[in-house]
């Protein structure tokens, strides 16, 4: 199983509320170093971590990063943002762009970079943070970006294979971040979602469904579609 005893970690998005959590907690599980990227990145109180400029949105950021941190045993996919609307048909061209650049190319083409250097590494991991709104397509484009990053990372787990790298996709629905100041809605702690995350990759997971919320949202995927949409149910009365 995949261990974090002494893995070198690469958390994209390390500076929000999920992100240092990832970083804290792989030191406190054993990594023996974190590379902690951000489009700027801030100092860290460690020395085992080490900070570096990351744009997922810019194909020459990756390339340097993959150059500069070549030891990497675990990718965590975790850089991520939202939008202010919910309504796809709404939503400005620059938050549609935004989001497929961010939430859907930037995870697939940083583990397309690592993939050979994954390949055949004791330990190797990659871990996609995706949503439950991957399954609930309530919030336009961040919805349909998070449901297309869960099939690349369905197919990232069966093309790597082979190579002995694990895939594992992650679904939450609110964190208590930033991210999710505007809510009042139940949010799961970070801490929480990360130690899940950790565990589930010692265990040799595929999938962490980390609250009620993705469950349900998981569950729903078998059901007709007005059950998850009532409001189509009401339409056809």
């Amino acid at each position: 199983m995949p261990s974090l005893t002494g893995a070198v970690v690469l958390v994209t998005g390390a500076n929000g509320g999920i992100g240092t959590h990832f970083v804290h907690e792989a030191l406190a599980r054993g990594a023996a170093k974190v590379y902690a990227t951000a489009r700027t990145p801030r100092t860290w109180d460690d020395e085992r971590v080490v900070p570096l400029t990351l744009d997922v949105t810019d194909p020459t950021s990756i390339a340097a990063l993959v150059e500069a941190a070549p030891d990497v045993t675990v990718l965590i996919n975790n850089a991520g943002v939202a939008v202010a609307t919910p309504g796809i048909l709404t939503q400005t061209d620059e938050e549609i762009r935004s989001n497929v650049e961010t939430n859907f190319l930037g995870p697939l083409f940083l583990a397309r970079a690592y993939a050979p250097l994954l390949s055949g590494r004791e330990g190797a991991t990659i871990i996609d943070l995706h949503s439950a709104l991957s399954w609930y397509a309530v919030n336009g484009i961040y919805s349909a970006t998070k449901a297309a990053l869960w099939s690349v990372t369905n197919s990232l787990r069966l093309e790597l294979l082979p190579a002995g790298v694990h895939v594992i996709g992650v679904h939450v629905g609110w964190v208590d971040t930033a991210m999710a100041a505007h809510t009042t809605d139940p949010k799961l702690d970070p801490a929480l979602l990360v130690a899940q995350v950790y565990d589930a990759m010692a265990a040799g997971e595929y999938e962490v469904l980390a609250d009620d919320t993705s469950r349900q949202a998981r569950a729903g995927l078998s059901a007709p579609l007005e059950a998850v949409y009532p409001r189509l149910a009401k339409t056809a009365e």
